[in-house]
Parts: C-alpha cells; structure tokens; sequence
C-alpha cells in the first residue's frame, strides 16, 4: 500500500480490523502516514484472540517495513512501536469483549497506551469532521454507533437476532431464499424472487438451490451473493422482494432515531452516515425510503454516505485522544484521499 515517509516516532497505531481484512497505518503527530499495512481477517470467535492478533501483527510488521523502521537484517525494531494503539476491531461487540481484546493487544506491547472499540466506531470517525454523529453500518450484518465530543456514546449488541437485530448481507439473503422456498412450494405467495435466486447460481428451482446448500456444494457463504439479485428484483416492481428492502430501511432508521435520541441529538442538525457494502451501494429504493424516513423522524439529520476507509477512523480516534492539533487531522485525512 502506498505510503508518505516522514522523520519522526509513530504517535499513533491505528488498526482497522474487520471480518475480511485488516489495515494498520502508522502515523505521526503531525498526522503524516509513516507507513501501512494490511492482512488477512480478524476473527477471535472462530481462531481464537491470540491467533487473530498474529493476523493484525502481520499487517504491523508490514506497516513497520514500510515506515523503514526495521532494524538491520529486516528486524523489527523493539516495541512500543507508537505512543498510542488505536484499535477498531471487528467481533468487540460489547465492552467485555473491548476489555479482553484491549487487555491482549497490550501484552503485546505495540504501543505505550491501548484503546479498542468496536469497527463501527471507525467509520463514523471517518466520516466526520469532530467525534459528533450517528453511523449505521449495513454490511455482512447490521450495526449503529453514535458518539459526542464529550466521550459519550450509544451502541447496540449488534450480535443478530438474540439481540433484535434484523438485515445486513446475511439477514437479506436468507429472507429472500425464505419467501422463494415459499413461493415454489406453495406455502406463499409468488414473487419473482423463486426464479432469480436459483437462477443466479445456474439451478432450475429453489428446491436444488436449498439441496447444494444443505449437501455443502454450495458454500453458505456465496448466499451474500444473492443481495444484489434481491435488490434488482425489488427494482422491477415484485412487492415481495419490495417489502424486504422495505424493512432493511426500516431497521435502519430505527437504530439511528434511538440512537440520535440517547445522545439528545435529535433536535440539532447532526450528520446520520451510511456505511457498509449494502448502503454505499447506493441502492435508489432502500437509500431513498432510509431519507424519507429520517426527515419524519430526526428532522435536522443530514445523511451521508461514507467512503473513505475505516483505518482512517481509527487514526483520527487515536489523534483525538492524545488531543493532536486540527491540522493532524487534515494532514491524516488528506493522506486517505
């Protein structure tokens, strides 16, 4: 990854570490990059916490090797690699499990201070200009933050039904294949939604699409695939898949109202962001009904979607906590385009 090189000791080491990947930045006081890195996904539940900090300390090593900080013969140079660890990170779903992550990455010594929050944290911070806003994030799953610049903050579980969530990648897919498997057997009503689902994957029925799922020659995890055939059948009019991203909107502006609500934030003009693949997708019906919805709701929220990458966020936490002048901040910023 491309980075600007600059004299000076890493102030802070912002990890951005989702289910999928995970981007290290190194930055200095003065906000520049010194050097990034980026490696493979970061899942405690499934590899356990230890295995999945090897993952984040192989995108530090190469954030190290691109700031030119190893020692001779490539050697890492001896930790704390910066004043500060700014950690968001995927599965810290709740303050126990922000607790035990911060708790390990300190005992690996990367940085002098340890901070972690939960991903969302990251891309709300991204998108604004001062830690004040709300954010939902529509992804794989479905999660909301809201932060003020006085350090209070609202949140959800965000662990999938034990927690009231609905939607997300996975939620959307498996309630498009639940009415296509009613539709084709006669158990609901028609929806379109039974011939595009299997369609996609080359079958002639949902029945064999629901066979190579269950015998395993489908991989479970290709249904995320089916988001965007959902989303084109809502687009030609079938008011089955209609409805569907009807309530994901819903879901949304429900987790931002509350969350606008426990902050008091309701009654000022404040940024409401949309991140995650399936709202930065830009679908016209689901982001469309999601501003309809807030205007009657939270009034003075302006939304916006995000784009810049969440490591941004983390960075920019991490210059808030060691109170780093504006310009650090745009100097940081400016770096992530």
């Amino acid at each position: 990854m491309g980075v600007s090189r600059a004299a000076g000791t890493p102030a802070v080491l912002a990890v951005d570490a989702g289910n999928s990947k995970t981007d290290v930045a190194l930055v200095a006081a003065d906000g520049t990059v010194l050097g990034t890195g980026r490696s493979g996904g970061f899942q405690p539940p499934r590899t356990g916490i230890e295995a999945a900090l090897d993952v984040v300390g192989e995108a530090v090593a190469e954030a190290l090797e691109a700031a030119g900080l190893p020692g001779p013969g490539g050697a890492r140079p001896e930790a704390p690699y910066a004043g500060l660890v700014s950690a968001c990170l995927a599965n810290a779903d709740l303050p126990v499990e922000e607790q035990r992550l911060a708790e390990a990455i300190r005992a690996r010594g990367w940085g002098t201070a340890t901070e972690v929050r939960n991903d969302t944290f990251a891309i709300l911070r991204a998108g604004v200009n001062e830690p004040r806003g709300v954010a939902v994030v529509c992804g794989a799953g479905i999660n909301c933050v809201g932060m003020l610049p006085d350090g209070r903050t609202a949140r959800f579980p965000a662990l999938g039904r034990i927690s009231g969530d609905w939607g997300g990648g996975g939620g959307l897919a498996s309630e498009a294949l639940w009415w296509a498997a009613r539709a084709e057997d006669g158990r609901g009503g028609p929806t379109e939604l039974a011939a595009a689902l299997p369609r996609h994957f080359g079958f002639g029925s949902v029945y064999r699409l629901i066979e190579a799922l269950h015998l395993g020659t489908l991989e479970q995890r290709r249904t995320h695939e089916l988001v965007p055939v959902l989303f084109a059948v809502a687009a030609a009019g079938d008011r089955v898949a209609s409805a569907i991203v009807a309530r994901q909107a819903d879901e949304v502006v429900a987790l931002a109202v509350v969350a606008l609500a426990r902050l008091d934030l309701l009654g000022e003009e404040v940024p409401v962001l949309l991140g995650g693949s399936v709202l930065t997708a830009r679908h016209p019906q689901l982001n469309g009904r999601i501003g309809e919805l807030l205007a009657q709701r939270a009034p003075y929220a302006r939304v916006e979607l995000v784009s810049a990458p969440p490591v941004l966020g983390a960075g920019l936490l991490g210059l808030d906590a060691l109170g780093s002048p504006p310009g650090a901040h745009g100097t940081l910023r400016a770096h992530f385009g």
